[in-house]
């Protein structure tokens, strides 16, 4: 996968595709930041991982700039949304989360609400990057009452 970012690094500097230049290139730092830290080289999964995050601040992002009426801010970060989905995990629709969940909640016994704690956990590495997470909390919620 770093390969293929740097390729389209390379691509997007001959086209003069400005925005799309620097979402890579912010992903790519990203991507080093947690290599140094960790000290390690990570995956092309655990890449995918970290794209996935980038795009999850940038959507939380556009919640706080569309409250202040922000659009062109908007209107850039839904660009670079567009750029990182290239590099993210195949993503979990709303059906297949549900299965994942009633699976989880078979295999720890859940019952009530409280449980929903084993149920998270037990899902974790399941949908870590596939799925966003407040789908599968609010989908583990509703299982549960």
């Amino acid at each position: 996968m770093k390969e293929m970012l740097m390729n389209e690094l390379k691509e997007a500097m001959r086209n003069k595709e400005e925005l799309r230049k620097n979402t890579i290139i912010l992903l790519r730092a990203a991507i080093l930041q947690i290599e140094k830290d960790e000290q390690k080289v990570l995956n092309d999964v655990e890449m995918k991982i970290v794209a996935s995050k980038e795009v999850k601040k940038r959507r939380e992002a556009i919640i706080e700039f569309e409250k202040v009426e922000r659009l062109d801010l908007v209107e850039s970060l839904n660009k670079e949304i567009e750029v990182l989905s290239k590099y993210l995990p195949e993503q979990l629709n709303e059906d297949q989360v549900k299965e994942l969940v009633k699976e989880s909640i078979k295999l720890t016994g859940a019952i009530s609400p409280r449980d929903m704690g084993k149920v998270m956990q037990d899902l974790r590495a399941k949908t870590s990057g596939k799925a966003d997470g407040k789908l599968v909390s609010d989908i583990v919620k509703e299982l549960l009452m």
